[in-house]
C-alpha cells in the first residue's frame, strides 16, 4: 500500500470520525448569523429538551443498525406505550409502578420484532413494518383514538428541571452513559459490533447471534419507554397520534452520526451528534419560519445525503 493510499485512508477515517462534529460547528454558525435569537440560552435548552426523546430512540437504533438490522416500529412503539403508561396512571397505579409497567411493554414490543427476526428469520424491514402498523393500532385501541391527559402531580416532574438542567437532558445523557459502557466495555457491545461485521464468523464462533439480536431489539424498546414518558410528562397527556414519523428522525441521526447502515461501525457518540444537527436544522428553520412542507423537503434531503455519504464511505 503506498504513501498516498494510506493518507487517503487516514483522511477518510477523520472525517468518519468528525465529520458530524464538523457539519454540526458549521450549522450552529450558520443559524446564529441568519438568527441572533439561535444562541439564546433558553433556545439553546429548548433544543437539547426537544432532541433528547429522538436521540434517546437514537441510542436503541444505533445498537439495531449496528447489528446490521432496522427499526422502523420505534415510533408506535412509544406511543403505544406512552398510552399503556397514561391509562394505568388515570386508573389509579402508582406513578413509578405505570412507569415500570411502561418499561416492561416497550421491551416486550422490541422483544417480539426481536424473536420473529431471530427465530423465524424475516427480514428487520417487514417484521418492524407491520410491528409499526400493529403497535399504532394497538394505541388508538387502548384508549378509542382519544388522548389521556391530566396525570398526577409526580409524573409532569419529569419534565421539569434539576438544578437547572432538563431533567429530560439529564435522562439523555444517563442513557447515553450506560449505553456507552455497554458497547465499549462488556461482551455484548463487541458481539454487537462483531455481529455486524460478519454474522456467519460470529455463529462458527459460537456467538449466540439470535440471542444478541433479541437483546438489541428489547433495548430498543426500553428506549422508546424512556422517550414516552418524557414526551408524554412534558405535553401533560398522551394521543394515538404521537411520535408520528420519530423513526425516521431516529434513524435519521444514527446515520448522520457515521453509524454504517450495513452494521458493525458507528458510534454513540455520533448519534446524539446526528440528533443534535436534526435539532438545530429544526430550531432554525422555525426561526426562519420555514413552512413545514419545505422543513419535510429539507429533513428528507439530509438523510438521503447521508445515505449516499454512507455508501461512498464503504466503497471507498
Amino acid at each position: 500500500m503506498g504513501p498516498e493510499r494510506i493518507k487517503k485512508l487516514n483522511t477518510t477515517k477523520i472525517l468518519d470520525n468528525m465529520g458530524a462534529f464538523i457539519a454540526l460547528i458549521i450549522l450552529v454558525v450558520v443559524m446564529t448569523f441568519l438568527s441572533p435569537a439561535f444562541l439564546q440560552t433558553q433556545n439553546i435548552l429548548n433544543i437539547f429538551v426537544h432532541i433528547s426523546t429522538i436521540a434517546i430512540m437514537g441510542i436503541g437504533m444505533t445498537f439495531i443498525i449496528l447489528t446490521g438490522g432496522i427499526d422502523l416500529s420505534v415510533g408506535s412503539i412509544a406511543a403505544f406505550t406512552a398510552l399503556i403508561m397514561a391509562v394505568l396512571m388515570k386508573a389509579g397505579v402508582p406513578v413509578w409502578a405505570a412507569l415500570l409497567l411502561g418499561a416492561v411493554a416497550g421491551a416486550l414490543q422490541g422483544w417480539l420484532n426481536g424473536a420473529i427476526i431471530a427465530l423465524v428469520n424475516v427480514p428487520p424491514f417487514i417484521v418492524t413494518l407491520g410491528m409499526m402498523s400493529i403497535a399504532r393500532g394497538g394505541a388508538f385501541t387502548i384508549t378509542s383514538g382519544q388522548p389521556v391527559y391530566t396525570f398526577p402531580e409526580a409524573f409532569p416532574a419529569i419534565a421539569g428541571n434539576f438544578l437547572g438542567i432538563p431533567i429530560p437532558v439529564l435522562i439523555m445523557v444517563g442513557m447515553y452513559v450506560v449505553s456507552w459502557y455497554v458497547l465499549r466495555n462488556t461482551r455484548f457491545g463487541r458481539y454487537v459490533y462483531a455481529l455486524g461485521g460478519n454474522e456467519t464468523v460470529c455463529q462458527l464462533a459460537g456467538i449466540r447471534v439470535k440471542a444478541v439480536k433479541q437483546a438489541v431489539y428489547i433495548i430498543s424498546g426500553v428506549c422508546c419507554a424512556a422517550a414516552a414518558v418524557i414526551t408524554t410528562a412534558r405535553l401533560d397527556s398522551a394521543v394515538p397520534v404521537a411520535f408520528t414519523g420519530e423513526e425516521l428522525d431516529a434513524i435519521a441521526a444514527v446515520i448522520i452520526g457515521g453509524t454504517s447502515l450495513s452494521g458493525g461501525q458507528g458510534t454513540l457518540l455520533g448519534t446524539i451528534i446526528g440528533a443534535l444537527i436534526m435539532g438545530v436544522v429544526g430550531n432554525g428553520l422555525n426561526l426562519l419560519i420555514v413552512p413545514q412542507g419545505a422543513q419535510r423537503i429539507i429533513k428528507g434531503a439530509i438523510i438521503v445525503i447521508a445515505v449516499i455519504i454512507d455508501i461512498k464511505r464503504k466503497r471507498e
